[in-house]
């Protein structure tokens, strides 16, 4: 599904982000990414859709070698991927089911079919009702479930989830939380950098952790392991 083989990511600056990385991922996997803040987690999570290219090694997704992907072809390969950023980064004229729908007319999918399957999402976040609604008359937990549906409407093989959590209050984070397992259970793989102890400790997942770079933990069903 997901595999690094020594990847190294150096800014032009000098930086070096991630010092050879190695870790494979398996289909249907629930992965956590954990770490202090400027340890590399961003990166890597941007490694894994092509946002930020590699300087070393190989990475492969869903059968694509990353790094011999042409430009032209980036947009086939992210079909594969569903996104969710901490901050939404919903389109905001735009009204529920148009940021939904948007996701599928990029890729040209059929308008009946692109009516149907955003409609399902929607149903699936639980927001059916606020189809017509801008971003601006939703809370932050509802314009996060958008996010969701948006991602998963081309029902990706793997959603990389960026700090999916930080904007929002405990209880909204935990209904997220609950949301993307279902969305695991379904078949997605996810990986899902983050900062919330509680939710690494009370859902245990595999947690990948990532200092200076380096992964330096990587543990079935573990915990987050940093203080506050």
């Amino acid at each position: 599904m997901i595999e690094m083989q020594d990847v190294w990511k150096t800014y032009k600056n000098g930086t070096h982000a991630l010092r050879g990385i190695n870790i494979q991922v398996d289909r249907n996997e629930f992965v956590y990414v954990v770490g202090p803040s400027g340890a590399g987690k961003s990166t890597f999570m941007k490694l894994i859709y092509r946002e930020e290219r590699l300087s070393k090694g190989h990475i492969f997704v869903s059968g694509f070698n990353i790094e011999k992907l042409k430009n032209r072809k980036i947009p086939y390969f992210r079909r594969n991927i569903g996104v969710i950023f901490q901050d939404y980064r919903l389109l905001p004229k735009l009204t529920v089911y148009e940021n939904v729908a948007f996701a599928m007319e990029v890729i040209e999918a059929p308008a009946k079919h692109i009516k149907k399957r955003t409609m399902e999402v929607l149903d699936l976040v639980k927001l059916k009702d606020k189809a017509s609604s801008l971003p601006s008359q939703l809370s932050g937990g509802e314009q996060q479930r958008v996010a969701i549906a948006r991602a998963i409407v081309n029902n990706p093989s793997v959603i990389v989830a960026d700090e999916p959590t930080g904007n929002l209050d405990p209880e909204t984070s935990w209904g997220i939380m609950k949301l993307l397992e279902e969305i695991n259970f379904r078949g997605t793989t996810i990986i899902m950098a983050t900062h919330n102890k509680d939710i690494v400790n009370g859902m245990r997942k595999r947690v990948v952790a990532i200092e200076n770079g380096l992964i330096v933990r990587d543990q079935q069903r573990g915990e987050y392991g940093y203080e506050d």
